[in-house]
């Protein structure tokens, strides 16, 4: 039979909390343990240190081969740039350009175009014309250079290169236009009344005595 006493001990038994669980982190395992990395692959995301690198250096493989596919031989890069011009020459407005066409007779095509040139029609001794563009606001120099520029680009197109001696041209020669002998280097084409597709000849300078 039971006391007193019992009674008292009774209900603190069952008034007793329990306690809540508090989690105990488990001792690291060694590299080379068994559970070791089969424990970390069981997470989602979990990657090894090897892993985790080699996914680190994925993103920058495609840039690395972007920059292997970028770097072209010069010869190629002139080709697909040929290729480029070959397809914009196709348009109307620059049909009458070369195939072997160069960036600045296109940008001069161009300027033609939108009144920022203009072609003078430069006269040759056998009695040849050479459409030789050249901006407006052009100098007796500046037509002189356009002029050489343009028999170049002929003679590599032609296939023959054939050496010409510009200052045993220009030394010999004066460039004219309406009777006017253009003498002035600096001066401007349009000072001496030049427009555009009007004619320049070649006339010889006379000895001095």
């Amino acid at each position: 039979m039971a006391g007193p006493g019992w009674r008292s001990q009774q209900p603190l038994r069952q008034a007793a909390p329990s306690l809540p669980l508090v989690p105990v982190a488990a001792p690291p395992l060694a590299a080379g343990s068994c559970g070791g990395a089969g424990g970390a692959r069981g997470w989602p995301g979990a990657l090894e240190p090897a892993e985790a690198e080699a996914a680190a250096a994925r993103p920058e493989a495609p840039e690395a081969e972007e920059d292997e596919e970028e770097a072209l031989p010069h010869s190629e890069a002139v080709d697909v740039f040929q290729e480029g011009l070959a397809m914009v020459v196709q348009d109307p407005l620059l049909c009458d350009l070369p195939i072997q066409v160069t960036l600045e007779e296109v940008n001069s095509q161009i300027a033609l175009e939108y009144g920022q040139a203009m072609t003078v029609r430069v006269c040759k001794m056998d009695g040849e014309i050479m459409p030789v563009v050249v901006v407006q606001n052009a100098t007796v120099l500046d037509l002189k250079k356009a002029i050489q520029r343009y028999v170049q680009l002929r003679q590599e197109r032609e296939g023959g290169i054939q050496h010409i001696s510009w200052s045993y041209v220009w030394r010999t020669y004066y460039l004219t236009s309406a009777g006017e002998k253009l003498t002035e280097d600096r001066k401007k084409l349009r000072d001496y009344g030049i427009r555009n597709r009007d004619e320049v000849s070649f006339i010889k300078k006379l000895r001095q005595k």
